[in-house]
């Protein structure tokens, strides 16, 4: 398994913790985090949250079901918190994405 297998079952698993993925690729964290910064230009925690918060709008866009639900599916469990990141990251509210 590697990294692209990891966050291809993103969606179906928790959120990942990067001890579990240095450990599933047999790296050391400092490695991990090198490589993330070469190739995505930020840490892993960071790309793996972006992820999710892409996660959860492609959710949104696709079903007719609460914000909440699909907050809480991707791992966001502080709804403030998830509506504003949200919001920065892609200029509206999780509630105007999914009135769409």
């Amino acid at each position: 398994m590697d990294l692209n297998d990891l966050v291809a079952r993103a969606e179906a698993l928790p959120p990942m913790r990067i001890k579990t993925i240095c450990r599933v690729l047999n790296v050391s964290e400092r490695q991990l985090r090198k490589a993330f910064h070469k190739i995505h230009g930020m840490p892993p925690h960071r790309h793996l949250h972006r992820l999710r918060l892409q996660q959860a709008r492609q959710a949104l866009m696709a079903r007719k079901v609460t914000v909440t639900e699909i907050a809480t599916q991707f791992g966001f469990f502080q709804f403030g918190r998830f509506a504003g990141e949200y919001r920065k990251a892609f200029g509206e509210c999780p509630s105007q994405t999914i009135k769409r």
